[in-house]
């Protein structure tokens, strides 16, 4: 009597959800090297770069489907769908961290210490060099309404220094955090104002965002204000309202230090 010989099913969707996910992998680590190259036209770069995660998504998918498979049919693959889902992840996590924490936020590329009267952006010849030739547009009185209610800790940094002490304390932190700075005008002449623009680039994407620094003299002291606006997009996820608060900590921080 012969022995009947069951074959066990085997999924496919668990190796090709393993191989997608490798792809998007490559893809993504291909864009993000491209992006970060001051020399290619960001466009294009971050195309590539969302192609690599929607890439991603069709390969958690995949390993959805081999889940059940799986548990349904006791098939095999799923090592190979529990690798695919990890890779994904891997491309995944990030970006979705970013995005849920920045749909929460509103809808803002333009953030300043001073909602009243925002520092203005430098318009020399300069400054419109290291921003390609753009100058960033004001929001208007409705997107300021949102960043008060968004970020009321957004504010001023008053010093109870001189404004050169301050001045240069403000430049130092620019330099600290890695600013590609453009101008720096010390605080005296006709205005008074001390003047620093400033390009600052993203840690993973090293994309150009411009930031703009006002160093008033005071009675007392001297204030400092800040304005960092996103080139790109139509949300920054809270970018900017983070840089201004790293930059007036590190200042504060350097004020301490010099006492």
């Amino acid at each position: 009597m012969r022995r009947l010989l069951v074959e066990e099913p085997v999924t496919r969707a668990g190796p090709l959800a393993r191989w997608t996910a490798l792809f998007s992998l490559v893809v993504s680590g291909i864009a993000i090297m491209l992006v970060r190259d001051p020399r290619t036209e960001a466009g294009p770069a971050l195309a590539t770069l969302a192609a690599g995660l929607c890439v991603a998504l069709v390969a958690v998918a995949l390993a959805a489907y081999a889940f059940v498979r799986v548990w349904r049919e006791g098939a095999r693959g799923l090592g190979a769908a529990i690798a695919g889902l990890v890779l994904a992840m891997l491309v995944l996590a990030y970006p979705a961290y970013a995005a849920l924490r920045g749909f929460r936020l509103p809808a803002l590329t333009d953030v300043t210490t001073d909602i009243d009267n925002p520092p203005a952006f430098s318009r020399s010849r300069a400054a419109f060099a290291a921003r390609n030739g753009g100058y960033p547009p004001d929001p208007g009185p409705q997107a300021r309404e949102k960043q008060r209610a968004a970020y009321p800790q957004i504010a001023p940094l008053t010093l109870d220094i001189g404004a050169d002490e301050a001045f240069e304390l403000a430049r130092k932190a620019a330099v600290n955090r890695k600013w590609q700075i453009v101008e720096a005008i010390r605080p005296g002449g006709r205005v008074g104002n001390g003047r620093i623009e400033a390009v600052s680039r993203s840690l993973i994407l090293n994309l150009p965002d411009d930031v703009t620094i006002r160093v008033r003299p005071r009675a007392d002291g001297a204030r400092i204000d800040v304005r960092s606006a996103s080139r790109l997009g139509t949300r920054d996820l809270g970018v900017n309202a983070d840089r201004i608060r790293a930059y007036l900590d590190e200042v504060a921080n350097l004020a301490l230090a010099v006492k």
